[in-house]
């Protein structure tokens, strides 16, 4: 069984792959499309919706195409999240969510949302860490894995709870980090064994 997991993001979006009771990650990193800069203010124009559009496209094609390409029998995919208030790129961000969604859907790859609370309590217990107390706990309970930031912990983490409802876990972890497992909507036909 393969299970990937996929922590969404315009600019590094991390990429974990559980297969065969092996873990590894990976992450795809794009940068803003370059503008020109205003003749008379000097400050950089934003970019056009063609630019915004292609950039979004590439990331949709190598995300989607690599979840298709190893063959993986569960995607799970952070959720947005909703208390961060409003950003630059925000609608951009959540358009990759849905085309990454919608195109793995469309090839009929079996999809689950976590929460970022849901991943942050499989990761160490509690769903108010901070990003970086999840780093230092997928580096403490993965030694093995070559975890590059926080986008790589959290692909990890999506992979290791996909591995775990595909009945293969790569971690043994206390009951209260299990309780996450249970607050997640789990797609079939990716079915725990009895």
């Amino acid at each position: 069984m393969i299970a990937v997991g996929l922590d969404l993001s315009l600019v590094s979006t991390g990429v974990g792959f559980v297969y065969n009771s092996q873990a590894e990650t990976t992450r795809f990193r794009t940068k803003s499309p370059t503008t020109p800069r205003h003749p008379r203010t000097g400050k950089p124009t934003p970019p056009t919706l063609t630019q915004r559009h292609r950039r979004l496209d590439d990331l949709v094609a190598q995300l989607t195409l690599t979840v298709s390409n190893v063959g993986a029998d569960l995607v799970v995919v952070e959720g947005p999240s909703f208390g961060q208030g409003r950003q630059a790129g925000e609608h951009d961000r959540t358009g990759l969510w849905w085309l990454v969604i919608s195109q793995l859907l469309h090839w009929d790859h079996p999809v689950a949302e976590v929460p970022p609370a849901t991943v942050k309590k499989y990761a160490t217990g509690k769903g108010n860490t901070s990003k970086d107390e999840v780093l230092a706990a997928v580096i403490r309970r993965y030694p093995n894995v070559e975890v590059r930031g926080n986008d790589e912990a959290d692909a990890l983490v999506l992979a290791a709870m996909g591995a775990r409802r595909l009945g293969e876990p790569i971690d043994e972890l206390p009951k209260v980090n299990l309780t996450a497992m249970d607050a997640v909507v789990w797609p079939e036909p990716a079915a725990v064994p009895a």
